[in-house]
């Protein structure tokens, strides 16, 4: 049992192979890049809501949130994306910003 702990020792202890620890580098800025680039963006669609309330607007947009998507899934291909993946991404966002209107329209 003993030679089993020392293995568990090494293993968790190895140091660390750099290029690994470069790409997780990358990732970890990138996914800071998209987390306050998603604040950004459901900052201003919260200013939207707000205004789509104070005028009485509908909290969506069935048609453009449709060229939206088609748009974004165009911009996909082309950046060599799952398309399908882009959609899905998106049609959450786009769940998620009609809940943020919804709410402002109700007073909340």
């Amino acid at each position: 049992m003993l030679a089993g702990s020392a293995m568990a020792d090494q293993t968790t202890h190895a140091p660390a192979d750099p290029v690994l620890a470069g790409y997780r580098a990358s990732i970890d800025n990138i996914d800071a890049a998209l987390i306050h680039m998603l604040a950004e963006r459901f900052r201003i669609t919260k200013a939207v809501g707000a205004y789509k309330a104070e005028r009485n607007l509908p909290p969506s947009d069935p048609g453009r949130e449709e060229r939206q998507i088609a748009r974004l899934r165009k911009l996909a291909e082309e950046a060599n994306l799952d398309p399908e993946f882009s959609e899905k991404f998106l049609r959450f966002i786009i769940q998620e910003v009609i809940r943020h209107h919804e709410q402002a329209k109700a007073g909340g």
